[in-house]
């Protein structure tokens, strides 16, 4: 396979593996979360503590303390899958404090929560 080719079918897996849709639901938590924690702990939180179904194939998103790095935790068709980030400068901006342990975003927010880095 030419190295072109198999770059490009690689480009195209990896945009439809986290496809971001109207028709899913962005759920963020509002507490700082353990970036050591995997899928079944998270999934845990996310029936325990956010009151969700982790197999329902909404987004769930999870900030550290310092808000440096972000997980993603969301159930495909044949099991969980985790999307994570941790940027070297900056931070990831939260909304407004809510009482709630979490809250429901937009699609646009969820964007515009991956763009946007804050300063230290």
């Amino acid at each position: 396979m030419p190295l072109f080719l198999l770059l490009y079918t690689l480009i195209i897996i990896t945009i439809t593996m986290l496809a971001l849709s109207d028709a899913q639901r962005y759920f963020l938590y509002r507490h700082a979360a353990d970036m050591r924690k995997s899928f079944y702990t998270l999934a845990s939180i996310v029936q325990q503590e956010m009151q969700g179904n982790p197999l329902s194939g909404d987004i769930f998103i999870f900030l550290s303390r310092r808000r440096n790095h972000i997980k993603l935790l969301r159930w495909e068709k044949d099991g969980y899958a985790i999307y994570c980030k941790r940027l070297e400068e900056g931070t990831y901006e939260m909304p407004l404090q809510q009482d709630e342990s979490s809250c429901i975003i937009s699609r646009e927010f969820f964007k515009k929560l991956l763009r946007t880095i804050g300063a230290f």
